[in-house]
């Protein structure tokens, strides 16, 4: 299908479904260093500035794609709703599609907008669906099923074709397998700015990358390495782990900070995920309504749900669509990360102290090791290699 790629970011859901043999006709970007790396990397593809500016799609459209800002929505952000500034541009996508109603859309968030507000920002977008004439289906879905990081993100799909969205998107579901991990030959994920209340803690994977700051403060999750080393990951490695090719994100260095890439990363959709999205797409599977469950009257929003054109279902379905074979995240590691400076792991170890969070035996210990071969001398240094030491 012919896509409009809206609120495209750095591309992560167009190069998905291009992969699976969809073509992006025009992507919409506002913010400069994201604009870079499309001009950059979708060099054939016409690229709108702004979507308040957009008039119309093209008129050879037949799926509109968007991860719509996020910051309004997360916990990580400042929750002010569908309602917010950024947020609320999702608005945008319905004033373009009733000028001339794309048979296709996809629109992607995080999960945390199944909450707030009570599930407002999530009413808002199916009412509004509804009300022109398309089905829809939604899934929390997560990238743990095709790389090693632990990130769940809403997918909504709907259509106003013949087909049924729950084929798309509710045919596939795997069992995850939780990984039979030790400190001691497996790398485990966490993040260091936490402590207190959280921990985002991932045994084989990495914690959600984040977004970090749009003036270029990067918040990259910490790794502690079996062999003890804690370290945060190389930028390359962080583009991997959402399935870009390293350096995907280097043309924004000519228009900002390189820190701004953190940001630009933390933003994106994964593409391995849009890609598995694209293939159902065209080749859609069939959906089995024994998945079907009561949606309730109590406005809670469920994990995952469809409207089959007269009522509305949750659905009984995990968050792996797949459950691909891939390597631990010591041997999926390419490039060498930065050791977590003194300063910062005596910061997380004294808010450790002021919690009443549990932690992994043996954690804490490793994380004092750390502190004191960094006090030694070797603060702000990086790894010249990866350690392999892991389980096969």
């Amino acid at each position: 299908m012919k896509v409009a790629g809206l609120f495209a970011g750095i591309g992560g859901l167009e190069l998905g479904l291009s992969a699976a043999g969809h073509e992006a006709s025009i992507l919409c970007e506002i913010w400069e260093p994201a604009r870079a790396v499309l001009a950059s990397r979708f060099p054939d593809v016409p690229l709108a500035p702004d979507i308040l500016g957009l008039r119309s799609l093209p008129g050879d459209t037949e799926i509109v794609v968007g991860g719509f800002p996020c910051q309004d929505l997360s916990q990580a952000g400042m929750t002010a709703g569908i309602g917010g500034k950024r947020s609320g541009l999702v608005g945008q996508v319905f004033r373009l599609l009733d000028r001339r109603r794309v048979p296709w859309v996809v629109l992607e968030n995080v999960s945390f907008m199944l909450h707030l507000d009570q599930g407002k920002g999530l009413r808002l977008l199916v009412e509004a669906f509804e009300e022109r004439g398309y089905r829809w289906a939604y899934r929390v879905v997560n990238s743990l099923a095709f790389l090693p990081q632990r990130r769940e993100r809403v997918l909504f799909v709907a259509t106003r074709t013949d087909a049924d969205p729950a084929d798309v998107l509710l045919a596939d579901d795997h069992e995850p397998v939780d990984p039979r991990t030790t400190l001691a030959t497996h790398a485990h994920g966490f993040y260091w700015t936490e402590g207190i209340r959280g921990l985002g803690w991932a045994p084989d994977a990495i914690p959600t990358l984040k977004n970090g700051s749009t003036v270029g403060i990067a918040s990259p999750p910490a790794i502690l390495l079996p062999g003890g080393d804690v370290v945060t990951p190389d930028i390359r490695d962080a583009e991997r782990l959402q399935g870009f090719a390293p350096d995907w994100t280097a043309p924004a260095v000519t228009v900002g900070r390189a820190s701004l890439r953190w940001s630009l990363v933390g933003n994106a959709v994964t593409v391995p995920v849009a890609e598995w999205l694209g293939k159902r797409l065209a080749e859609p599977g069939s959906y089995d309504p024994e998945r079907d469950r009561e949606l309730g009257a109590d406005g809670r929003w469920p994990k995952a749900a469809r409207f089959d054109g007269d009522r509305r279902h949750r659905v009984d379905i995990g968050s792996f669509p797949i459950r691909r074979a891939r390597p631990s995240l010591v041997r999926f590691l390419r490039h060498p990360g930065k050791l977590l400076s003194a300063r910062a792991t005596r910061g997380f170890l004294g808010r450790t102290e002021r919690s009443t969070l549990r932690f992994q035996p043996g954690f804490l210990d490793r994380l004092r090791c750390h502190l004191e071969r960094m006090e030694s001398g070797a603060d702000g240094m990086k790894l010249d290699r990866i350690p392999t030491l892991a389980a096969e």
